[in-house]
């Protein structure tokens, strides 16, 4: 169904929660993928943080927000989240606090 078609607020709010139940699903395989770049960085001694990979990262999401007709600099603030909280998971990887 085309987004203008969509007839009613019970529709389109339903297409809504579908999308968010995807991007919750997306989140979670990132997360996973972080976990891994946890242990790799264990094994061959990197840092949680390497800022040129952080920069490169946001600056990626800006420029993949902006071929789509989104915001850049909102997607960026949305993606340094998503980086730092993705370091905190790492760092606890590495400083030895494992779930």
């Amino acid at each position: 169904m085309r987004i203008e078609d969509i007839p009613d607020m019970a529709t389109l709010r339903a297409r809504i929660d579908e999308l968010d139940e995807q991007l919750v699903g997306l989140l979670a395989q990132r997360h996973a993928l972080i976990a891994q770049a946890a242990r790799i960085k264990e094994r061959i001694g990197l840092p949680a943080r390497i800022d040129d990979r952080v920069e490169e990262v946001v600056a990626n999401a800006g420029r993949h927000a902006a071929s789509r007709g989104l915001d850049p600099a909102l997607i960026e603030n949305i993606w340094r989240q998503l980086v730092e909280a993705a370091i905190a998971q790492e760092d606890r990887h590495l400083n030895g606090d494992r779930p």
